[in-house]
C-alpha cells in the first residue's frame, strides 16, 4: 500500500490514525477468525483470513486490506479483543 495513502487514512468512526497490523498481531486475529470468534462491527462473522490489515493507533479496530485496497467502512471494522 502506498505510504502517502497510509499517512492520510484515519478510522472513519473515531478519526484515530491507523498503521499496518504487525504479522504477530495478524496471526492472533486469524486464529480468532479460524475459530469463528471474530466478528465485524455489524455482527457478521469474519469468514476470510487477513493477508494484510490496518489497526487504529488506539488498538480499538482493525480494517482489512483486500487486493491492496483498505476497506475502511464503519460496519466492516473488526473490534480488537
Amino acid at each position: 500500500m502506498d505510504r502517502h495513502l497510509l499517512d492520510v487514512l484515519v478510522c472513519p468512526v473515531t478519526g484515530a490514525a491507523v498503521h499496518r497490523l504487525e504479522p504477530d498481531e495478524r496471526d492472533r486475529v486469524n486464529a480468532r477468525i479460524r475459530s469463528g470468534e471474530a466478528r465485524y462491527v455489524d455482527g457478521t462473522v469474519v469468514d476470510e483470513a487477513l493477508d494484510e490489515a490496518l489497526i487504529t493507533d488506539d488498538h480499538h479496530t482493525i480494517y482489512r486490506i483486500d487486493d491492496g485496497i483498505p476497506v475502511m467502512l464503519p460496519d466492516r471494522g473488526i473490534p480488537c479483543e
